[in-house]
């Protein structure tokens, strides 16, 4: 038995890095999966591994900003395998400049894909699940959600409202008995976080300052996604998931 039998799972962003992974692994737990990206070529070769795998996947170009999308990717979802139980809300970008060197673009752009996605993600896929009085909604949160950097003002403030939020409607949907919980992800090795750690001196410092001695891989963090994601976590909603190698200790 498959953690996830009989379960319809969107993920966004769901082209590379953490996002690919948690598609294909969510996959081989028995879930159908819609994955959904703007990278569509990159999409699409993850979807065809996992039916290639004997899994059952599509994919949909999906712009995380656009009501439009939005209500194109839940009604395929039902069209196509009759329900949604699970959203991953996972899609993100990030830009790595200080509150006075972030222009109103970077500001505006990261907002609008980290936050408002979640939200647009939640306002179209909720009314689905209060149809079967269950769900469970994962948002992608980040430590720089909870804690302070020094950089990424954009990224950090768009991570934050989405930690806000996901308490907002855990707390607002909980009878209807649909979870939502935030998973804050620390230092993890995805393409996103490349030019982060593009220098070996840059990698070392993460290293040094991640209590755990090895920085995380994709794979880290979509376990946990797993665990929220399926029924071993019935009683669980409303929580922050810190997967950070023990950053947050310190």
């Amino acid at each position: 038995m498959g953690r996830l039998d009989g379960k319809v799972v969107i993920i966004t962003g769901a082209a590379g890095g953490q996002g690919a992974f948690e598609a294909e692994l969510f996959a081989r737990e028995g879930a159908k999966v819609v994955a959904t990206d703007m990278q569509t070529d990159l999409l699409e070769k993850v979807v065809t591994k996992i039916n290639d795998d004997g899994g059952h996947a599509i994919s949909l170009r999906h712009n995380v900003t656009s009501e439009e999308d939005w209500q194109t990717v839940v009604q395929s979802a039902v069209e196509t395998f009759g329900q949604v139980d699970v959203l991953i809300n996972n899609a993100g970008i990030y830009f790595s400049n200080k509150v006075e060197e972030t222009s109103l673009d970077e500001w505006n752009k990261t907002m609008s894909v980290n936050a408002t996605g979640v939200y647009l993600g939640m306002k179209y896929i909720i009314p689905e699940m209060l149809r079967s009085s269950s769900g469970s909604i994962v948002n992608i949160s980040s430590i720089d959600g909870i804690i302070g950097s020094g950089h990424s003002a954009a990224y950090a403030a768009s991570k934050g409202a989405v930690r806000a939020l996901t308490k907002n409607a855990a707390f607002s949907h909980a009878k209807n008995k649909i979870r939502i919980n935030s998973v804050h992800p620390g230092v993890i090795m995805t393409p996103m976080n490349e030019h982060q750690l593009a220098s070996e001196e840059t990698k070392t410092f993460a290293q040094k300052n991640t209590p755990l001695p090895y920085l995380g891989k994709p794979e880290d963090v979509a376990y946990g996604v797993l665990y929220l994601a399926s029924d071993e976590s019935k009683f669980v909603t409303g929580i922050e998931l810190v997967i950070d190698g023990g950053l947050l200790t310190l």
